[in-house]
């Protein structure tokens, strides 16, 4: 098991750390949705990782940064749906 959340740990900060690299760059809005996915899925892994491990500060910053990706994508969601 313990291998099983250092993979999703090392997972989720390449997504994020990916996320970041095409924002800034230019390949990607900030935002767009597949920018919130990449953050939102990244969050939820760092949310295993360091719940697993007792760090509940980053933790708890991870649910705020998902929780930030759902309100972003059903934002995006609620905006595309009304044709606006």
């Amino acid at each position: 098991m313990t291998t099983a959340i250092e993979g999703i740990g090392w997972a989720a900060a390449l997504l994020i750390l990916a996320s970041y690299l095409l924002v800034s760059t230019g390949k990607l809005s900030g935002q767009s949705a597949a920018f919130q996915w990449m953050n939102l899925v990244g969050a939820a892994g760092f949310v295993l990782n360091s719940g697993w491990h007792g760090a509940w500060p980053s933790t708890t910053l991870n649910v705020a940064w998902a929780a930030i990706g759902i309100v972003t994508l059903l934002r995006l969601w609620r905006s595309a749906r009304l044709g606006a």
